[in-house]
């Protein structure tokens, strides 16, 4: 029985991304599990995160990320005061092939999850000490 065959993200046009593609599939023996993210499979991913309901589906999402994509997505406040989903801090810390618009768009669909599901910052911020007395 054979492998189904592998389907990579489509290139971006020239000089419209730094995702440096080209190169990472030029590296023998490099880690092509971000090329598998399809536009339609982004398009899936960003509709998931956008229907995160708690902190613990925000967790699993982050850890499926990195295990199938090696993508990490880290979700912490920022270095000042949060009084919006702005004062959270988004990163998207991924291998070289990640396109740039992938790269803001993760981001933006946490913050609209967050934006209609305060509690689940407030569940970040409790987590991360913001929200205990002292």
């Amino acid at each position: 029985m054979s492998d189904p065959p592998l389907i990579l993200r489509h290139p971006c046009p020239p000089g419209a991304c730094v995702c440096d593609r080209e190169q990472l599939l030029a590296t023998p023996g490099a880690d092509l599990r971000i090329l598998r993210l399809t536009r339609a499979e982004e398009k899936r991913l960003v509709e998931r995160l956008e229907a995160l309901a708690t902190l613990q589906d925000l967790t699993h999402m982050q850890r499926r990320m990195y295990e199938q994509l090696g993508l990490q997505v880290e979700v912490a406040p920022g270095p000042n005061e949060v009084r919006t989903m702005r004062g959270l801090r988004i990163e998207v810390l991924g291998p070289p092939g990640l396109c740039r618009k992938t790269r803001q768009s993760i981001p933006a669909a946490i913050r609209r999850a967050l934006e209609k599901r305060p509690e689940i910052a407030w569940a970040l911020l409790d987590a991360n000490d913001l929200l205990r007395d002292a």
